[in-house]
Order: structure tokens, then sequence, then C-alpha cells
């Protein structure tokens, strides 16, 4: 029996003038299978489990990691709260929610 390794895969491409970065996460039938999530699940709340996993790392800011769940930066502030994860702002990133604020 051989063992699956997991395999990311990352490609490069442009649409409407923007660089794209395809990464793909090959991940082995047995564990999607033992997911307890509806298949049309699975995509959307993985983008969530690892926004939030990278963003309490301090890998990903706060805002991108609310662009990568899918989330407004109101959602993905809540569900942060909820899981007891300390926000961690730089000057940048209020700075940039201070511009946001403004344009509202």
């Amino acid at each position: 029996m051989t063992k699956r390794r997991f395999r990311v895969r990352v490609t490069v491409s442009r649409q409407h003038g923007e660089k794209l970065i395809t990464v793909q996460l090959d991940i082995p039938e047995s564990i999607v299978k033992s997911l307890r999530l509806p298949a049309p699940e699975v995509e959307p709340r993985l983008r969530t489990e690892l926004a939030v996993a990278l963003y309490a790392q301090g890998i990903l800011p706060f805002g991108k990691a609310s662009e990568l769940a899918g989330l407004s930066r109101f959602a993905f502030a809540d569900l942060v709260a909820q899981r007891n994860i300390p926000l961690h702002y730089t000057e940048e990133e209020l700075a940039q929610d201070l511009d946001y604020a403004r344009l509202q």
C-alpha cells in the first residue's frame, strides 16, 4: 500500500490584467470523505478555516484573511471573536480601516 502525499501546486495566470496565483492542495479522498460536512460546504469551510488559522498565527493580515474567507470584515471579526482569537492590528491595517470608514 503506497502512502498518498499531500501536494501543493502553484500556478500563475492573468485575468483582466490582474495577476492571479492559483494554489491547489490535493487532499486524499479518504480525508475528504471523513469530513463531517455536506459536499457544497467543503470548499468554503476549508477556505474559512485556512483564513482563520493563518490570521491567528499572524501569517495573514486581517483584511486579507477576511477576503480569503469570503466574509465581510465585520463577519470575519465576529468569527474571530467567537473563537477567542485576539485581534492583532498593525498601524497599516488601522490606516486601511480608517480610509475605508471615511469612504462609507
